[in-house]
């Protein structure tokens, strides 16, 4: 008979569990950025720092029937090009790392995102966090973890890494689990804290994985 799972279980007991139980809690968690393609997904998770999800998403239909392809982001007047990703926040900068990252694709990669993860990060704008999303969810590439503030949050805790740098954090989670696992990992853990494991208020008593959750509350 297998041992009994609880939150006092090494981490490596647990996770397999934990996503087990996730699929079941949120069969539908993907990469929530709606895109059509690979440069739509880059565009998009550049404009998603420091931005909600749902907030790019009602910027990009508009942005992509404007600007098609990297070419015409590269060739945009940079002011209509901040005016229509103002909402996002940051649009001086972004606007910036979109232009040049597209710039890069052309003439480097002939218009076509880049499906390696050292090419990716010679883009604009492009840390791990957003070479994975890429990666990942157009790409089917397993090459990292994604850690963006849910990712950071749960791991934490859940016990599954003691590190507040998410690149460390990565390292920890990737670790833990076996690499056909990374993308659904991170997609479940980022549906997980924006359903349930809230920053603020994280509903314990909802929570699939309350069980093997050092940080649950009211058990």
């Amino acid at each position: 008979m297998e041992p009994t799972l609880t939150d006092a279980s090494p981490a490596a007991a647990r996770l397999p569990e934990i996503i087990k139980r996730l699929r079941i809690a949120h069969p539908d968690a993907t990469c929530a950025l709606d895109h059509r393609n690979a440069l739509e997904l880059l565009v998009a998770t550049i404009l998603s720092a420091q931005c909600t999800d749902e907030r790019v998403n009602k910027v990009t239909p508009a942005l992509f029937a404007r600007y098609p392809d990297a070419q015409a982001f590269a060739e945009a007047d940079r002011e209509e090009l901040e005016q229509a990703i103002h909402s996002t926040g940051f649009y001086r900068n972004k606007a910036k790392n979109i232009q040049e990252a597209c710039g890069r694709i052309v003439v480097t990669y002939g218009g076509q995102v880049p499906a390696t993860m050292e090419e990716l990060l010679t883009l604009a704008g492009v840390a791990r966090k957003t070479a994975n999303v890429v990666l990942g969810n157009e790409f089917g590439i397993a090459d990292g973890v994604v850690v963006d503030t849910h990712v950071k949050r749960l791991s934490q805790r859940l016990a599954l890494s003691k590190q507040s740098d998410p690149d460390k954090i990565e390292k920890d989670l990737m670790a833990l689990t076996p690499r056909d696992e990374w993308i659904d990992l991170s997609n479940l853990l980022i549906f997980h804290g924006r359903r349930v494991c809230d920053a603020k208020k994280p509903n314990c008593a909802a929570c699939t994985i309350s069980s093997l959750c050092p940080s649950a509350t009211g058990r």
